[in-house]
């Protein structure tokens, strides 16, 4: 199979990519146009052991790296998908900006993601910490923990904190819960699913969203009752035990794409 024929399918991709990690249209189709030259003009450039999408992403952030890219902010079509977020993408500094892009948006491993940029797993989480921080210092927000065991809520109202965000609350019940976001206004909810007295975390998140959008993360140790594949299903959602590493990733994810901003936050349907 030539180069061409392994690209092809990934061009869009990368195109999406370069256009956010630039901050411009026109700055991003022009770096993917001379990473496609230099394939064509030294093949060997393009990794033959890599797969084909880390072999083109790592090959087009050499090429970028090699020249010095205008980062200017963009006067053309914003990226989709990208809208709400853009803002928040001017904050992240290029290493941090490439490493949470390729892990949030393009949706790569953190292993290759690593590939990508060239670096060992320790220096991509560094970065990718870095964003979330660099995103908590722009957009820190009040956040709402619902969650029955003291010790998990504990742990991740610590995570929270250490990205700058505030925890205004942590609630054990369905009706603690509400009431803390009636009073609070939060920037974020992270809420399990099963409480204290019985009563239901997805309960309290949908009572919320009738009359407040807000993002929502669900941590629970039951994921198969959210993820059924026949329903709305959560944007985000955290399994426990959980990695420290994963929650915080997943918080900087949640708050950078800014669900508030976007039309309508679909009802979840209990178990």
């Amino acid at each position: 199979m030539s180069v061409a024929e392994r690209v092809a399918t990934h061009l869009p991709y990368l195109r999406r990519f370069a256009r956010a990690v630039t901050g411009s249209q026109k700055s991003g189709d022009a770096y993917v146009v001379s990473t496609l030259e230099a394939i064509l003009a030294d093949p060997s450039i393009f990794s033959e052991v890599l797969p084909p999408r880390v072999a083109l992403y790592r090959t087009f952030l050499t090429i970028l790296g090699s020249i010095k890219w205008n980062n200017e902010r963009p006067r053309d079509a914003l990226v989709p998908g990208l809208e709400a977020a853009h803002r928040n993408l001017e904050v992240l500094t290029p290493r941090a900006r490439q490493a949470f892009l390729l892990v949030s948006v393009e949706e790569f491993s953190p292993q290759d993601a690593a590939l990508v940029m060239d670096v060992d797993g320790a220096e991509l989480q560094r970065l990718v910490d870095q964003a979330g921080r660099e995103i908590a210092r722009q957009i820190a927000t009040d956040v709402v923990i619902i969650e029955d065991e003291p010790l998990i809520a504990l742990d991740l109202e610590r995570l929270v904190t250490g990205l700058g965000h505030r925890v205004v609350k942590i609630a054990r019940t369905e009706r603690q819960a509400v009431e803390a976001v009636k009073r609070a206004r939060p920037g974020l909810i992270l809420a399990d699913i099963l409480l204290a007295d019985g009563s239901s975390g997805l309960d309290a998140v949908n009572e919320i969203l009738r009359t407040f959008s807000v993002p929502v993360i669900f941590v629970t140790a039951y994921p198969q009752r959210l993820l059924t594949g026949t329903r709305p299903e959560p944007t985000f959602l955290i399994t426990k035990p959980f990695h420290p590493d994963n929650v915080k990733a997943i918080i900087s994810q949640a708050l950078f794409f800014d669900i508030r901003g976007r039309p309508e936050q679909p009802r979840l349907a209990t178990a």
